[in-house]
């Protein structure tokens, strides 16, 4: 075998590309960023991307600039992400519904969550909330699931949609319950919980932002979380973990970028999330609406999603879920 020695042109080439690479992230960002948002604007996902974008662009020196391409629950953003450059310029806010479970209720999958992508942060997260019509006769998580058991098939529950993180958060606690209920999809949470407090479904799981206020107004009972501890927002409601129902469920928010990220850049924009989420009126807003600051690293993230698919993936094959109408 004849082993070709490196010419002394071939290795100043090398040099030089090394050196242009390291040059371009020592500059970045050079110019404004998009962070394209898969949904519409006015949503949750829509509101903390913008105020997540703002601060990033202040710790970066760039405007980042929010552009919504919604459409496909969320296919069509991130198809457009997942085919730019992965220059840094192009970046996507997006949640676990369409960046983990969209992928899952589809045939073919559309892309991989973690391999079409470089996961860069989450931002923040909140677990989910179940509530209870106030026309159901149970008063604490206890006294609904035994309520639920005793009359299979007998009870109803809302969801924003099929494939919903509510939805599958549902099932999950119905599994581990032992309930026996229908599933009543609606097409967004306002006829979702609107539907919970006329008593024409039984009980939902939402947001603590979304549900608290009728909760105050004792139109819907809170009766517990899909959180490993207690909120901070509404700390006399226990988790269903330590109410003898093991369940953990969340709806995250997190920034990726295509797949192919310089490492370095990588990093910039992980810190730059990271001193976004740190600002004192940022996290008393997320507090505020009931969610919870984590900045999660690019590590944990790409960790936590690997794990949260095959959780999804088991209850939606198990319960044959599919999206409606391929949508």
């Amino acid at each position: 075998m004849i082993f070709k020695i490196p010419t002394r042109r071939a290795l100043l080439a090398a040099a030089a590309l090394l050196m242009a690479g390291a040059a371009v992230a020592d500059e970045y960002p050079a110019k404004p960023i998009r962070l394209v948002v898969p949904f519409p604007p006015g949503g949750p996902t829509d509101t903390y991307g913008r105020l997540v974008g703002k601060l990033m662009g202040d710790a970066l020196g760039q405007p980042v600039i929010v552009e919504n391409r919604n459409g496909a629950t969320g296919l069509i953003g991130t198809n457009m992400v997942k085919s730019a450059a992965p220059d840094g310029y192009t970046l996507l806010y997006t949640s676990n519904s369409a960046q983990v479970i969209g992928p899952l209720l589809r045939t073919p999958r559309p892309f991989d969550p973690v391999a079409d992508f470089t996961p860069i942060a989450e931002p923040l997260r909140y677990s989910l909330y179940l509530l209870v019509s106030s026309k159901v006769p149970a008063n604490t998580f206890k006294e609904f699931v035994a309520l639920a058991r005793s009359k299979p098939g007998k009870f109803s529950y809302a969801s924003v949609g099929t494939g919903s993180v509510g939805h599958l958060a549902c099932e999950l606690m119905n599994g581990a319950a032992g309930i026996e209920a229908l599933h009543v999809p609606y097409k967004g949470a306002g006829p979702a919980q609107v539907s919970v407090v006329a008593g024409d479904t039984d009980y939902l799981c939402d947001s603590v932002g979304n549900s608290q206020p009728m909760v105050l107004a004792g139109k819907l009972k809170g009766l517990a979380l899909t959180a490993e501890s207690r909120s901070a927002s509404i700390p006399d409601i226990p988790t269903m973990t330590e109410e003898g129902v093991p369940v953990v469920a969340y709806v995250w928010q997190g920034v990726f970028a295509p797949k192919g990220l310089p490492d370095d850049i990588r990093a910039k924009l992980e810190a730059a999330i990271a001193k976004a989420i740190n600002t004192p009126e940022l996290r008393e807003r997320i507090r505020n609406d009931g969610y919870e600051a984590v900045a999660q690293s690019h590590a944990q993230l790409t960790k936590d999603i690997t794990a949260e698919s095959a959780m999804w993936e088991k209850i939606i094959q198990t319960k044959g879920i599919k999206v409606e109408n391929g949508g």
